[in-house]
């Protein structure tokens, strides 16, 4: 279909079950993403550092980690709620997708005609090396594991995952998968490509190597994101559904379900050897057992609670609040917030670099 003809759709079914000033402000967004997104580059970092996706400003926070602040900011242009942020194997490139729709309040559903689009940025200076429009909305971007692709989801009820050229960001392969896909991620070993689809209320998994699907795994209600665990283990957040399915990512089974009831955000193993889950409801981390469903305890941190990153060295862990617009610093020894850190507006997805 005519990219513009499913625009004139979308625009359509804002105005009617939206409204106008809400219609506005989405239509706004998607008339910003018909163009390129480019970024301002800023100095090259020379320190250990966290960037920080801030979706309801459009840029991207440079957080100093050896001494815990905020000291740059990457501008983004005709870019609309930027999302995940992932970095190259080699660690010279950023690859950051926008969806051009803001998913700070969850991920079901999704407006027709809604275009995304992936940007590749230099990754000590966020300088745009490569952008490009997409036909549908995507949830990220992500290198896989030999960084010469990257794939992405595009948001559809008839679902595909684009592998796209590393440089030149052309489409090598279309995946057909799910309704509704959302986040790409990799196994630990780089074999399997995992694809949460949130209106399947299952998991497409790839084969890398030959890019087909060799198994549809059902989960909870709307996953979102089958987040790599270091213990070979794939942690997917079911909005909805209120848990955590955990898959085997050598069998490809599913070995556990974490019943919450809570809505989850991110699922990451922590260097103390436990498993770490958002609670966006009510700004947590929440701290399991990796072996059982054991409830271990949990620590305040912001409103709408997010992204998990953790430091290189383990000792110290970020959380993104989407919706008190800051990032805690906590002492993964102590599971204390040592510092608390302002960003910019509805910050999401984070990463770490060391310097």
């Amino acid at each position: 279909m005519n990219k513009f003809r499913v625009i004139s759709c979308a625009a359509l079914f804002c105005i009617l079950v939206l409204g106008m000033n809400a219609c506005s402000n989405s239509m706004g967004n998607m008339n910003m993403s018909m163009k390129d997104p480019t970024s301002t580059a800023i100095a090259p970092i020379t320190y250990d550092a966290l960037f920080v996706v801030n979706g309801g400003n459009n840029s991207v926070s440079v957080i100093n980690t050896e001494t815990n602040t905020v000291v740059a900011n990457i501008a983004l242009q005709n870019a609309s709620f930027p999302h995940h942020l992932y970095l190259s194997p080699d660690r010279t490139m950023k690859a950051l997708a926008v969806p051009g729709m803001d998913l700070s309040a969850g991920h079901t559903g999704g407006m027709a005609g809604m275009m995304g689009s992936v940007m590749l940025m230099d990754a000590k200076t966020g300088a745009t090396m490569k952008s490009r429009m997409l036909e549908a909305m995507n949830h990220n971007a992500i290198f896989s594991p030999d960084g010469k692709e990257i794939w992405t989801t595009q948001m559809m009820d008839n679902g595909t995952v684009l592998v796209l050229d590393a440089s030149s960001l052309a489409t090598m392969k279309t995946i057909s998968v799910g309704a509704m896909p959302a986040e790409v991620t990799f196994s630990r070993d780089g074999k399997y490509a995992f694809v949460c689809n949130g209106a399947s209320n299952n998991v497409s998994v790839i084969d890398v190597a030959t890019k087909g699907v060799v198994k549809t795994i059902a989960v909870g209600k709307d996953p979102v994101g089958a987040w790599q665990g270091t213990n070979n283990v794939m942690y997917v957040d079911n909005e909805e559904g209120k848990s955590v399915t955990a898959i085997d990512a050598q069998t490809l089974n599913v070995v556990r379900t974490y019943n919450l009831g809570f809505t989850p955000a991110m699922a990451a193993t922590a260097p103390n050897g436990e498993l770490w889950i958002t609670d966006t409801d009510n700004g947590k981390v929440v701290f399991y057992a990796l072996s059982s469903d054991a409830k271990l305890g949990e620590l305040a941190t912001g409103a709408g609670a997010h992204a998990i990153t953790f430091s290189g060295d383990g000792k110290t862990a970020y959380i993104t609040n989407q919706n008190a617009g800051n990032v805690s610093v906590i002492d993964v020894a102590t599971k204390r917030v040592t510092k608390t850190l302002t960003v910019g507006s509805k910050p999401n997805g984070a990463i770490w670099r060391t310097k």
